[in-house]
């Protein structure tokens, strides 16, 4: 059955773990999709921690620019695929290339993407548009981008959750 749904929050909300516990309770083949790169020890060792708490029964598979053909791949040899990040996949395409155009077209290609393959596909996000304005213009770019991104993936998503405080919200979708 596929299924898009998206988890939002701020920084230590508790969004990952909510998403894994929701792809847990689910049947079939998991595989959890990373867009984190190690590129210091701390990053490194996070990787690894959230490695041994989703266990043996995952496959994980590192995707920090190429989501779209990923997913791709996965249509008819996974289940439940948990994406986590949509930000930092964000941030690795901005690294990429500052093209504004070339940005929305990532952006785009993903959104289509998701709304073509047959998976229950749960992503996880960092909701960074509540707080200050940036005050330099790659941040506000980055920002102004998530907001885009977060605004496409929920208009396609059947169901949309919030967390605060280790607590969901669900702001669109259906009773479950």
């Amino acid at each position: 059955m596929s299924a898009l749904i998206l988890v939002l929050g701020g920084a230590r909300s508790g969004k990952s773990r909510f998403a894994l516990q929701m792809a847990e309770a689910q049947a079939g083949k998991k595989v959890y999709l990373a867009t984190a790169e190690p590129r210091d020890l701390e990053m490194s060792t996070r990787i690894e921690r959230h490695r041994r708490e989703r266990g043996k029964d995952w496959e994980t598979i590192e995707s920090p620019l190429c989501l779209l053909e990923t997913l791709q791949s996965l249509e008819g040899r996974a289940d439940v695929v948990l994406l986590d990040c949509l930000t930092l996949w964000l941030s690795n395409i901005m690294m990429e290339t500052r093209n504004a155009q070339e940005i929305s077209k990532k952006i785009d290609a993903l959104i289509q993407a998701v709304t073509s393959v047959n998976l229950r596909l749960i992503a996880v996000s960092n909701e960074v548009g509540q707080g200050i304005v940036p005050a330099d213009a790659l941040s506000r770019a980055f920002r102004d981008f998530a907001g885009l991104l977060h605004q496409q993936w929920a208009a396609v998503a059947q169901d949309v959750y919030f967390m605060t405080a280790g607590i969901a919200q669900k702001i669109k979708g259906g009773v479950r």
